[in-house]
């Protein structure tokens, strides 16, 4: 068995498309109509075959306050990895992109924590 869809709740679809494409550069995948929403999926640019990212909207009641109460707690809705955290960090700044926690050696890895403008604090880390 092995992981082949995450999700991530979000308030707006279209905004988190724009922002995880064109800011962090991953790679669409799926974008299906389900209603009055999408089956929008992403995935890493180097890795095209492997877990997707699923951009689901956050309009059921538990969803929402589930995302707003992680996001008041400070806790990343979920965490990608990067081969610098420093380098990434300085990138997405230059992209105007909002940390929380900059990038902090914790033993054998570094995180940064930020706000990906979509409900979610998002963490970053080097091994």
């Amino acid at each position: 068995m092995k992981i082949i869809v995450t999700s991530i709740f979000v308030q707006d679809q279209d905004k988190a498309l724009a922002f995880y494409t064109k800011t962090l550069g991953f790679v669409k995948k799926h974008d299906v109509p389900v209603g009055e929403f999408r089956w929008i999926t992403l995935v890493s640019p180097d890795d095209q075959d492997g877990t997707e990212l699923l951009l689901e909207p956050n309009n059921n009641p538990a969803a929402k306050e589930y995302q707003q109460k992680i996001f008041a707690g400070g806790i990343p809705a979920t965490m990608f990895g990067v081969a610098n955290v420093r380098e990434e960090y300085e990138r997405l700044m230059e992209h105007g992109v909002k940390f929380t926690m900059a990038p902090t050696k914790m033993g054998e890895i570094t995180l940064a924590v930020f706000d990906d403008t979509c409900g979610n604090l998002i963490q970053i880390m080097q091994k």
